[in-house]
C-alpha cells in the first residue's frame, strides 16, 4: 500500500509563497504521472499541476506561471513551489497519482487578503 504524506502548508498573506512537499512510502515516480490536486470550500477536487510519467509537467490555467512541480525520485518526494498566492488559491492541497488512487490528509493552504 502507497502511503503519501502532505506537508507545508499554512497561513499566508496574499502575495506570498509557499512549499508543499509530498513523500510517498513507495518507489512510484517511475511508473506513475504524479500531481496535485486542490479542494477549495464549496468546490469539487481538481488537479492543479501535474507531471507525466516522463516528467513533463501541465498547470491548470488559473496557476500558470506560479506554480512549479516538481519530483526527486530518488527520495519519492513530490514538490509544489507555490509564488503570488490569491486568496483563491485557499483550499486542501493533496498529492496523487494521476488519475488518483486513495487519498492522504492533505495539507491546508490559506491565503488571507
Amino acid at each position: 500500500q502507497v502511503q503519501l504524506v502532505e506537508s507545508g502548508g499554512g497561513v499566508v498573506q496574499a502575495g506570498g509563497s509557499l512549499t508543499l512537499s509530498c513523500a510517498a512510502s513507495g518507489s512510484i515516480f517511475g511508473i506513475n504521472g504524479m500531481g496535485w490536486y486542490r479542494q477549495a470550500p464549496g468546490k469539487q477536487r481538481e488537479l492543479v499541476a501535474s507531471l507525466t510519467m516522463y516528467g513533463i509537467p501541465h498547470y491548470e490555467d488559473s496557476v500558470l506561471g506560479r506554480f512549479t512541480i516538481s519530483r526527486d525520485n530518488a527520495l519519492n518526494t513530490l514538490y509544489l513551489q507555490i509564488n503570488s498566492l490569491r486568496p483563491e488559491d485557499t483550499g486542501v492541497y493533496y498529492c496523487n497519482s494521476v488519475p488518483a488512487r486513495n487519498w492522504g490528509q492533505g495539507t491546508q493552504v490559506t491565503v488571507s487578503s
